[in-house]
């Protein structure tokens, strides 16, 4: 019963900055990789930014230099820092992690989602 559970989207300016954060929560012996995702209306799904469990990260072309992946291991959470929002940055996104909820188990789980809408 490992869940993953967003928080942190709303409405903001363009040019303004959010930060979401995804925290895990249940029977957890582990945590691999963790990322972000995000789904605009009539589009799909596509990463947005990852990070491993020794803090190698990586991002879409079209956020990098504009948000920034981090993890609090001991908090078992995810954040993504995004500055600079553009419209096209509105969408649904999507916290992702790999799990071992215990040793030789491995399992890919998705949040439900934080909606985050850039307007002017």
């Amino acid at each position: 019963q490992v869940q993953l559970v967003e928080s942190g989207g709303g409405l903001v300016q363009t040019g303004g900055s959010l930060r979401l954060s995804c925290a895990a929560s249940g029977s957890i012996f582990s945590i691999d990789v963790m990322g972000w995702y995000r789904q605009a209306p009539g589009k799909e799904r596509e990463v947005v930014a990852t990070i491993t469990s020794s803090g190698d990260t990586t991002y879409a072309d079209s956020v990098k230099g504009r948000f920034t992946i981090s993890r609090d291991s001991g908090k078992n959470t995810v954040y993504l820092q995004m500055n600079s929002l553009k419209a096209e940055d509105t969408a649904v996104y999507y916290c992702n992690a790999g799990v071992y909820p215990r040793p030789g188990r491995y399992l890919i789980i998705w949040g439900q989602g934080t909606l985050v809408t850039v307007s002017s």
